[in-house]
């Protein structure tokens, strides 16, 4: 019997056009910014709490320590930010592209994230609890930690990609798939029975052998 194929993540094609030139000055609580293009933004150790952006670009970030509490990004591509500390609990991001980035520790807490594509990026910890993502794609990147526990994810793939450390306890997957990490380079499960619903290929499920023969109280003896 064929089985069925994971749902892809439903993201439509970033088109941006005639965007003015944007001042980082205009970048503060509470602002509205749209349709403008940012160059080299040093946003480090500044509050954006609340914050909304539609339509820009932004070409080279600087966020170290930067507050995004409740932030809202829509239809917004972000190249080369640079951020090894990021706060952006409860923030909104949709119809977004995140390219050759570098992240360290990003608290993403309680996010929502509708159509997003990560390409080319190289992520620490990445704690995205309690968050709804949708349609959501990771190309070429490397991760260190991606902790999903007690989210919901749906429609959510991974391509070319490297990840060491997951944790899925309590989340919620639909249509999430796995087949494009490398398994082989993990070495932290956590939660293993939140992986239901997630797609998996015959060798990843047998590196992940030992992890699930334990959580269903299995005896190897070699």
């Amino acid at each position: 019997m064929k089985q069925a194929r994971p749902a892809s993540p439903r993201i439509d094609a970033l088109v941006l056009t005639d965007l003015g030139d944007g001042d980082d000055a205009d970048l503060v609580a509470g602002a509205v910014v749209e349709g403008r293009r940012f160059a080299a933004a040093d946003l480090s150790e500044r509050d954006l709490t609340g914050l909304r952006v539609d339509e820009c670009e932004f070409g080279g970030v600087a966020a170290h320590e930067t507050r995004l509490r409740g932030v809202v990004i829509r239809e917004t591509l972000i190249e080369r930010l640079e951020a090894p500390v990021l706060h952006a609990p409860r923030a909104e991001l949709r119809d977004v592209v995140i390219t050759g980035s570098r992240l360290g520790s990003v608290e993403f807490i309680d996010n929502r994230w509708q159509s997003v594509r990560l390409v080319g990026c190289k992520l620490g910890f990445v704690n995205l609890r309690g968050s709804e993502i949708r349609d959501v794609r990771f190309t070429d990147c490397d991760i260190e930690e991606l902790d999903l526990g007690n989210a919901r994810a749906e429609r959510v793939a991974f391509d070319g990609c490297e990840l060491r450390a997951l944790a899925v306890t309590g989340a919620t997957l639909r249509d999430v798939d796995l087949r494009g990490l490398d398994f082989a380079a993990m070495s932290s499960l956590e939660g293993v029975a939140g992986l239901r619903g997630a797609t998996l290929d015959s060798m990843q499920v047998a590196l992940l052998a030992p992890s699930l023969a334990n959580h269903l109280g299995i005896r190897i003896i070699d």
